[in-house]
């Protein structure tokens, strides 16, 4: 393979385990581009992944400034090279790509191209982006591609492993989204509960008082009053439900204050008492905090909306260098190993998968009639 400074199984090896390492989408194709340039000690390298209109969703460059990406202007379209890579599916190796037919130029500030070696980037037998690197930093006669087969193979091999880490971000960012959707509808949910059993005491308090004020004033007098407070109970719920619902970021408030202020508005809106305690929790790795919220939100959303229960206690606690989280109601409870047999897990398994996900366990303990204990421990970052 080609002997640039970054060239052997161990340069490889760590391009691919940078590209591993991202979940982000544009973290991933920075990476790729970064990775594929230093390999090849080329002087630029360059991702597009084309969209349905022909242009590109998302282009990454490498080996070009802030500055003179911006003068350059908007993204390119699909078209030239860039276009056949993608309608053809086939690598391309060039020694001067300004000569190539297929060339229709480029806009003034940019970098002035010469050889040129490109790959598309297939998911199956579906393109998904196109790579090219151009401008090999080799002594070559004129005329000359600086690219050799090798560098074509090792290209390939990038490509390989960069389609998949790209389609690995793409189900993280999909799953996020969907997450993210799910949780908005059961806290709109939630905001549909707490307001409208408020609006529904109002109105039939109404109801009662429009039907005294003739037969008996005094006590129409004394509804009238209830129905000024419940109208403002009502408001106070909506303003506390609208601004508290939105769970707060755990980079910013941390895990303690966004399990804290989830509860705090959980126990309003529902008939059980819901309490949180949290005892000597310290700071965790991000993806391990968000773990435990997320298992506490799915444990939390099981408890009011299934079980039945009169009360449900959050805590979480340091536990040696890690944390333990445990969600305990006093509903209807079940037989673990009776659901399993059922098929229905009730979210069970996701939050093991969470669990496991971040290095942690996740215990149930539950009986008909004897309510559900939900723990997952992390160990320390």
């Amino acid at each position: 393979m080609s002997q640039g400074p970054r060239s052997g199984l161990a340069a490889v090896s760590s391009a691919l385990l940078a590209m591993s390492r991202h979940l982000e989408v544009r973290d991933v194709l920075k990476t790729i581009v970064a990775s594929a340039r230093d390999l090849l000690d080329a002087q630029y390298a360059a991702l597009g992944v084309p969209d349905d209109h022909g242009g590109f969703a998302q282009f990454v460059v490498d080996g070009v400034s802030e500055e003179q990406w911006r003068a350059i202007g908007p993204l390119p379209r699909q078209h030239g090279i860039l276009a056949a890579m993608l309608r053809e599916a086939k690598a391309e190796r060039l020694a001067d790509v300004r000569k190539d037919p297929r060339f229709e130029g480029w806009p003034g500030a940019h970098p002035d191209l010469a050889d040129f070696l490109g790959l598309p980037i297939k998911d199956g037998e579906e393109v998904i982006g196109a790579l090219f690197l151009a401008n090999k930093r080799c002594a070559k006669p004129e005329g000359s591609c600086g690219f050799t087969e090798d560098d074509e193979e090792l290209l390939s091999i990038l490509a390989q492993h960069a389609a998949i880490a790209l389609t690995n971000a793409r189900l993280y960012e999909r799953s996020r989204e969907l997450t993210i959707a799910e949780e908005r509808s059961r806290l709109a949910h939630e905001l549909h509960d707490a307001v409208s059993q408020k609006l529904f005491s109002l109105r039939l308090t109404a109801q009662a008082a429009a039907a005294l004020v003739d037969r008996d004033p005094t006590r129409a007098k004394g509804e009238l009053h209830q129905v000024a407070s419940l109208a403002a109970e009502a408001a106070d719920e909506l303003r506390a439900a609208v601004v508290e619902l939105r769970p707060a970021a755990l980079d910013e408030d941390g895990l303690i204050a966004t399990l804290r202020t989830q509860v705090q508005v959980l126990d309003r809106a529902h008939t059980a008492r819901v309490t949180f305690t949290g005892n000597g929790f310290r700071a965790l790795p991000a993806a391990q905090e968000e773990a435990l919220l997320r298992v506490a939100q799915e444990a939390l959303h099981n408890a009011l909306r299934h079980s039945g229960a009169d009360r449900v206690d959050v805590s979480i606690g340091r536990h040696g260098c890690g944390a333990v989280l445990r969600v305990a109601d006093d509903g209807a409870g079940f037989d673990p190993t009776a659901v399993r047999r059922a098929g229905r897990h009730l979210g069970l398994v996701s939050m093991r998968d969470r669990a496991s996900g971040v290095g942690g366990t996740l215990t149930v303990e539950s009986a008909p009639g004897k309510g559900t204990v939900i723990e997952m421990e992390v160990p320390g970052g």
